[in-house]
Order: C-alpha cells, then structure tokens, then sequence
C-alpha cells in the first residue's frame, strides 16, 4: 500500500504576515562583515548604552532572595502600585493599581490593546491609535493636538490605542499623555516600556493602564499566552522606578547630541529632514536617491556601506525616506556621515 509524506500547512491568519526588512537588512550587514566590510549601522532600535547598574543589582537581589516563583499574571503587586503613582504624577492619568497590568515589553500590550477592542474582520474605525513621540519621525505631538485627537474619538464614540514607548525621549516641549484630558481615560488603552527610558530592550519590560472594560481583556489575552512577566525582572522593573537617580536626564542629553549631530549632517548632504522633537531617528526623504526607498537602502548599503530602515516599511506614507537611528556612538554617526558625503 502506497504511502504519502504528510503535507502540513500553517494556519491561514499568518499568510499575510511578513518578516521585517530589518531582519533581511542585517543579514546582509553580517554578510558584509564576513568578508571584512566597515558597516555604519543606523538601523537599529534599542538604546545604546546598557542597563543601569542599579537596575542590574536589584535583578541580582530578586534571585539571592528567591523572588523567582510565579507572580500574579497581572504583575507583581508593588510594581503595579509603583507603577499607578507614576502615571498619576508624571502622566496625570488618573489610574488605580487595579487599572495596571505589567507586560512582556510594549508590544504585548498593543497586541493585548487590538485584540480587547476590535473584532475579526471589522472593516468600521473602532480604534484610532496614538503614537508619541512618534517612531520613525521623531514627531512629538503637543497638548493642543491631543486634545484635537481627543474631540475627535469623542465625538464619535472611539477607542485611543496610545503607544508612548518614548514618553521620556522628548528634546523640545514636554511629552503629553491623551488619557490625562477629561473624559479620556475610559476610552484609552496606553501602552508604556521601560526598553526605551532605561535601556532594557532585552529584558522584556512593559506595561498597560487602562480601565474597564478593556483590563479584562488585557488580562485575559496575557493570561492565555505568557501568564505574566518573569518575577525577578519585575523586582528589576520595581527598581527602576524607586531608585533616585538621573539616568533619565543623562539620556536625554546624551540623546539630544546625537540627534543634532545626526540631522545637521544630513540637511547638509542634502537629504532634506525635519527636527526630531523626540524618540532617536531621523527621517530624511531621500528621493534624489531613489523614489523607492528599498532601493535607496541598497545603495547606501553598497556605496557608502550605511544601513538604515526604508520607509515603506513603516506604510505608503513613508516612501521616499529612509529611518536613520542616532541612538549609536558619535563616532559611528561622524563616520557614517562622512562617508555618505564621499560616496553618494
């Protein structure tokens, strides 16, 4: 009797889900480097200093005392409350730990966020979401314009899906949180990492404040996948918060450096790029290069052997433009500058 090799297929809801461009550009980054190529990497999008060593002990301590067994899945409940007294006083968001959940990094709660408030198959705006600052721009939208997001889901009955991973990267004005306006809070889902404010990308490190009836979703959608954060990383978490330090202000001006070396070098190459107000790239449009901005990449990979992110990647909008990272060293910035006025 003749047999036949099983042919297993993936489940159809991932067909239309890709691989990032990010993956492919570093392949090729490596690839280079094999064969003894300089690369001057601007496409990166973590920080480039390491965790604070606080940050680290506190980690250290958790596991020394046997804080490694599991905790709630909605977070550790001093974190929780840290967490809730933070977005009260700096956020003006007005949340109770109840309205808390912690999360594996900032993603999660986005996917939690989507998953709570919009169905299969809806082709109808049931959510809007609010990204400030904003990656890959840098745009920092002000009070004013919050408040014009804010009428607007109001008037019609909408859900504010608000990712502020970079809430503490701002280097002109102050960052705004959209829940703190009235009425907001209860139709907006805000999603926050420590990744980007305390450089713990790797750590896996977030959380979500919302009230109900969009916790219960998030507490179910982390119930059902990850059943919480790993507890001696949420001690870590807890230290961040707790410990007086001035991590933050460091970056931020460590930061802003950067940023202005970064744009002024590229306005005059002559890739034509707004001021980042906040987050750590820089968007110029590079059209004299190639309208196509997959293709501008290549060839500032093989000419001037600079990696950056093509702007497609980011939606239709983003054609024509490249994301440029300047959360790297100085030199790294100086040198890819250079050798992007000898080679293009």
């Amino acid at each position: 009797m003749a047999t036949y090799p099983t042919v297993f297929r993936l489940a159809s809801r991932l067909d239309e889900i890709g691989f990032s461009d990010i993956v492919n550009i570093r392949n090729k980054i490596m690839a280079l480097r094999a064969n003894g190529a300089t690369v001057y990497q601007f496409e990166g999008g973590e920080p480039y200093m390491n965790t604070p060593e606080f940050i680290k002990a506190a980690m250290v301590r958790a596991l020394e005392e046997n804080k490694s067994r599991y905790a709630p899945s909605s977070g550790v409940p001093e974190l929780r409350s840290a967490i809730a007294e933070k977005v009260r006083e700096k956020n003006r968001i007005p949340a109770h730990d109840s309205d808390v959940i912690v999360l594996n990094g900032g993603m999660q709660g986005l996917f939690g966020a989507f998953q709570s408030v919009v169905n299969p198959g809806e082709e109808v705006l049931r959510a809007i979401y609010y990204n400030t600052p904003q990656n890959p721009t840098g745009v920092v939208f002000t009070a004013d314009e919050a408040r014009a997001v804010a009428r607007f889901a109001q008037d019609r009955d909408l859900i504010v899906v608000a990712d502020e991973a970079y809430e503490d990267l701002v280097y002109e004005g102050d960052h705004f949180s959209v829940a703190s306006i009235e009425g907001m809070f209860e139709r907006t889902i805000t999603c926050f990492t420590f990744s980007k404010s305390y450089a713990m990308t790797g750590w896996r490190l977030g959380y979500t404040v919302a009230s109900e009836p969009w916790m219960t979703g998030l507490r179910k959608t982390t119930l059902y996948s990850s059943n919480g954060v790993s507890t001696p990383t949420q001690w870590a978490g807890l230290a961040a918060f707790t410990t007086e330090s001035e991590i933050l202000e460091t970056h931020a001006r460590a930061y802003r450096q950067r940023r202005d070396l970064l744009w002024t070098g590229l306005n005059e190459i002559g890739l034509p790029c707004a001021k980042p107000m906040g987050a750590f790239y820089a968007f110029p449009n590079v059209s004299r290069i190639s309208n196509d901005s997959r293709a501008a990449a290549e060839i500032l990979l093989e000419r001037a052997r600079v990696a950056t992110v093509p702007g497609i990647v980011f939606g239709a909008h983003g054609e024509g433009h490249l994301r440029f990272s300047f959360s790297t060293s100085i030199e790294t910035i100086e040198a890819g500058l250079d050798s992007l006025r000898r080679n293009l």
